[in-house]
This record gives C-alpha cells, sequence and structure tokens, in this order.
C-alpha cells in the first residue's frame, strides 16, 4: 500500500520557487548589464567624410568669383542719318579700321535736301551779285556827285578870290564880292556832307555784303552738312579694332542715333567677376586678383565695384596687369580670386560644410582613428577655403569639414 508523503510535496514546491527565483534574478542582472552597455555608435562612410588637420600659421583670406573677359574700349556705332539698311559689308568678328564701311543705307530724301541746298546756294550768290552792284552803283553816283561839288565850289573859290582884289580896286561891288564869298563857304558845307554820304555809303556797301556773304556762307555750310549726312549712310568704324555686333538687319529702317554696330579693341581685356553679395563689401579698390583663364593665371587689381546688386551677385571690374595667355579674347569665361588679406600667426583648417564667419558650429573632432566626438567651435575669419579658428580646437587636432547634418543628434559618431 502506497503511503502519502506530504513533504516531499512541499519540498519539490520548493525547490521550484527556488529555481524560478534564480532564473529571475539572472534575468534582471543580464538586463541590468545590457542596459548598462552604451549604444552602438551610428557609422559613418569614411569614403564621404573629408577629414581636416588644424594648423598654425600665416594663410590669405580670399573671395573668389566667375565671371567673363570684356574689352576694355567698346564703342557703340550710332546712325549719323536715318535711312533704310541696303546691305552689310561687314561681318562680326572681322577687324576694321576706322574708315572701314560696315553698314550701307539709302535714304532719297537726303538728296533732294542736298539739290535744294545746292539750288540756295546758288541763289544766295546770285542776289549777292546783284546787291553788289547795285551798292556800287550807289557809290559811283554818290562819288559822281562829290567830284562835281568840289569842281563848283573851286569855282566859286577862285571867282570869289579874284573880286575880293577887284572890290578893293573899286571895280567890282563889295555886295557882289560877298556874295561870291558865301557861295563858295556853302559849296565847301555841302563837299563836307558829301564826303560823309559817301563814307557811310561805303559802309553800309560793306555792311550788306557781308551779311549776304555770311548768308552764303550759311548756304556752304548747309551744303556740307547734307553732304555729310550723304556720306554718313555708309556707316564706318570709327576706330581700329573687332566688329563684335551688327544691330540691324537689311531691310530696316533706322532712325537718326539708333546703335547700328558694337566695335572693341580685343587687344585691351578686362575681368568682370560677379562676387556674392555677402562675400562683395570687404573687397576695395587696388586689391589684388589672380584671374584663371583655364590656360593660365594672370595677375590684375580691382579698379571699380559696382555699387548696385543684380541676383545676389556684385560686379567686380579687375584691370589685368600681366599679359594675357595665347586664345584669350572677349567673354572667355574666367575665375577670379580677390584677396582681402593677409592673417599671420592664427589657428585654421578647411572651411567646413556648415558654420558661418564669427559664429559658432559644431564639428566632430576625432579621438582616435575611427572615433569622433563633437565639439563646439567658435569661428572667425574666412577665406575661400580656409577659416580661422578662435576657440574649441587646437592645432593638430583632425576634424571632419564634410556634412554631418543627418547624425546631428549624436555626439560621437565612428568612422567604418
Amino acid at each position: 500500500m502506497d503511503v502519502i508523503r506530504p513533504e516531499l510535496k512541499s519540498r519539490r514546491r520548493r525547490r521550484q520557487w527556488i529555481i524560478a527565483g534564480i532564473i529571475g534574478l539572472v534575468c534582471i542582472g543580464l538586463a541590468g548589464f545590457v542596459m548598462s552597455l552604451d549604444p552602438a555608435l551610428p557609422k559613418v562612410p569614411r569614403a564621404s567624410a573629408w577629414i581636416g588637420t588644424v594648423e598654425r600659421g600665416d594663410f590669405t583670406r580670399e573671395v573668389r568669383g566667375p565671371g567673363s573677359l570684356v574689352p576694355k574700349v567698346i564703342r557703340w556705332i550710332p546712325a549719323a542719318s536715318g535711312g533704310r539698311v541696303e546691305r552689310i559689308v561687314a561681318k562680326p568678328g572681322v577687324r576694321v579700321e576706322p574708315d572701314t564701311v560696315l553698314v550701307e543705307m539709302s535714304n532719297p530724301e537726303l538728296g533732294q535736301q542736298l539739290e535744294e541746298a545746292r539750288w540756295a546756294a546758288e541763289a544766295a550768290r546770285a542776289d549777292r551779285d546783284s546787291l553788289a552792284a547795285e551798292l556800287d552803283r550807289a557809290l559811283l553816283d554818290a562819288q559822281s556827285v562829290l567830284v562835281a561839288l568840289q569842281s563848283d565850289a573851286e569855282s566859286a573859290r577862285l571867282l570869289a578870290d579874284a573880286e575880293r582884289v577887284l572890290s578893293e580896286k573899286g571895280i567890282v561891288s563889295s555886295i557882289q564880292f560877298q556874295q561870291s564869298e558865301l557861295r563858295a563857304n556853302q559849296l565847301e558845307v555841302r563837299i563836307g556832307f558829301e564826303r560823309q554820304r559817301v563814307k557811310r555809303l561805303s559802309a553800309s556797301h560793306e555792311a550788306q555784303l557781308a551779311a549776304q556773304d555770311a548768308r552764303l556762307e550759311q548756304a556752304a555750310r548747309l551744303i556740307e552738312r547734307r553732304e555729310q549726312q550723304v556720306r554718313d549712310l555708309g556707316i564706318r568704324a570709327g576706330m581700329a579694332g573687332v566688329l563684335q555686333d551688327i544691330a540691324v538687319e537689311p531691310g530696316q529702317q533706322v532712325q537718326l542715333g539708333a546703335n547700328v554696330a558694337r566695335v572693341a579693341q580685343p587687344e585691351e581685356l578686362i575681368a568682370e567677376l560677379r562676387v556674392a553679395e555677402t562675400q562683395a563689401r570687404e573687397i576695395q579698390l587696388g586689391q589684388q586678383v589672380r584671374v584663371d583663364t583655364r590656360n593660365g593665371i594672370v595677375p590684375g587689381s580691382v579698379i571699380r565695384i559696382d555699387p548696385a546688386v543684380q541676383n545676389g551677385t556684385v560686379q567686380v571690374d579687375v584691370e589685368l596687369t600681366g599679359e594675357l595667355p595665347p586664345g584669350a579674347r572677349p567673354d572667355l569665361s574666367v575665375d577670379g580670386t580677390i584677396e582681402l588679406e593677409r592673417l599671420e600667426d592664427v589657428l585654421h583648417v578647411g572651411r567646413p560644410a556648415s558654420g558661418q564667419p564669427d559664429g559658432r558650429a559644431s564639428l566632430y573632432r576625432l579621438v582616435d582613428d575611427s572615433i569622433a566626438e563633437r565639439v563646439v567651435v567658435e569661428l572667425g575669419r574666412a577665406s575661400v577655403g580656409r577659416i580661422e579658428i578662435r576657440f574649441g580646437l587646437v592645432q593638430g587636432d583632425r576634424v571632419i569639414l564634410s556634412d554631418m547634418s543627418q547624425w546631428s543628434e549624436h555626439d560621437r559618431v565612428q568612422l567604418k
């Protein structure tokens, strides 16, 4: 007969509880151990990480901007006469001289005006000749009257002198002598008036002829102007250089003063750079520039800074002081680097993807070859490719300069 032993059942239950307790304690310990471990570091591909080393020394602050070469001397050729374009003689790209005809135009109205001016000049010349003849006749009449009066006066004076002698001898009465004397004096007075008349007629003659000569000169100048307008229908370059553009087409009606062609001197080129407005505030006249023509570096200096901002950029004109390389021509694309200042004995590093000059930025500093931790760095003055370090890094530190925004939530990263 089986004997029931309750102590065995109680012992077995106690053993089960002990085992369950031990298992629970082990689980709690494992959980605590796992929780005490650091989280796995995010992996950053080493190939995408741009690493720079903090250096101490001198570096040059620079700004860079793209641009193009343009002629220093550019001249737009206007139409000196209005007309219709008959023929385009020269094509863009050819070398021209001052008297090279670029465009030929026609204007029948100018030809008619020239003929009218010539006829007007002929009429003025005929009027001048007629007036001169009439004035000569009037002057000759006055001179003839003057000569007659002089003859009468001399006769009257001779008679008066003779009668004075006869009157003293009592042969002629004194009244007759006085009458002869009076007549001689009157004739002398008339001679004076007549001389003044002749003199004034001569002066008037010269003045009227001078006025008529001025009209003739005016008519001649009008003819010259009309002839020049006709000649100007053949539009010339006006300067030596290269024809860059023709702004008209055959058959087009061109107004007086309209731009017809553009001529430039390609031997004298300048660079027009476009610098971002945020970087242009420190540019000054006279600063040194290196212009990359893709075929050599040409030195230059800043000669003009555009006061206006266009599309977020400021135009900076650079005079090229060095010799241009072969193949340099107008509209050639170039890159310019403007030297702002030289900094001596400062900490500097390659410019990071994030962070602005004179501000703060979070960079990842390498603590060993594979682990990087985030540090706050105070940045200073910047150049095209480097920036000053004021606080947060020391000489020899290596930092990740590429964009790390996708790991910004982590203080430490691992390079793999």
